[in-house]
């Protein structure tokens, strides 16, 4: 569809009253430029998203070549290297098929073609499950994940259980990425109102910079541009957690301080008893 087309101009009754036309002439300017801002704002988003995704392949193929190139050129006939060239590689080829599987699962999700398969299950038993997932992990860094409060009666929700325990790993997951040795990611559930109930990611570590909050869900966004690439991951976890969530019909939310930690929070459906 052209930009400057002028169908809106002439949709309405034709009037001769100069004050009217000139109104209209101006809203339409208006009307306009907004609309030349807002593609002048995705193009930049385009060339922004395509060099980082550029950036998040090259790092693992550039590995696995290098490893290759170097038996390839001799180094095969030393069974040690050999070994540890090979598993150094298929590293980067596993997180080439990390990224590749969470950008497909990405994509699914914001041009609305994954459908939900929502049930009735008990939240805290799902966030407890992802604790015992991500015991290793956190005990590596020293970092304790715990409830709030002792949790005696189940919390039943309706949702689709597996990718809200995606939600949560992904959030457990950089809280425990950027949280400080020997901390604490605390959960909680929450009644929110009659028919919600709010689920907090609460950590002690290092925070996050105001600017870099509103960008935060974007896809490869990320706030230290070299730590966080040594550390792993495919850089899509918050952007899928932010689709999960609006493919519930839900809200995430997100606080955070320099030097006291971060919150983030997502509301879901309450249900008021397990479907056996």
């Amino acid at each position: 569809m052209a930009l400057l087309e002028s169908t809106s101009l002439t949709s309405g009754p034709i009037t001769t009253d100069m004050r009217t036309l000139t109104e209209e002439i101006e809203k339409f300017a208006k009307d306009k430029k907004i609309e030349i801002d807002t593609l002048k704002i995705r193009e930049e988003y385009r060339k922004d998203f395509l060099g980082n995704v550029s950036h998040e392949l090259k790092t693992p193929l550039f590995t696995v070549q290098g490893y290759i190139e170097t038996l390839l050129d001799g180094a095969i006939d030393d069974k040690g290297i050999r070994k540890k060239y090979l598993q150094r590689a298929a590293k980067g080829v596993d997180r080439l098929i990390y990224i590749i599987k969470d950008l497909d699962l990405i994509t699914k999700l914001e041009v609305g073609d994954l459908n939900l398969e929502k049930e009735v299950f008990d939240i805290v038993e799902l966030i407890e499950s992802v604790f015992e997932l991500l015991e290793m992990k956190a005990t590596k860094k020293k970092i304790t994940l715990t409830f709030d409060i002792n949790y005696d009666e189940p919390i039943y929700v309706q949702a689709d259980k597996e990718k809200i325990q995606q939600v949560v790993t992904n959030l457990l997951v950089n809280s425990i990425k950027y949280g400080h040795k020997d901390g604490t990611t605390e959960v909680s559930v929450e009644n929110l109102i009659k028919n919600k109930v709010i689920v907090r990611v609460t950590d002690n570590g290092e925070g996050i910079p105001k600017v870099h909050i509103p960008r935060l869900f974007e896809r490869f966004y990320r706030v230290d541009k070299s730590g966080s690439r040594s550390e792993g991951g495919s850089g899509l976890g918050l952007a899928i957690v932010k689709h999960i969530m609006e493919a519930h019909n839900e809200k995430i939310y997100v606080e955070s301080e320099i030097g006291v930690g971060s919150e983030f929070s997502f509301t879901l459906e309450k249900a008021k008893k397990s479907v056996s």
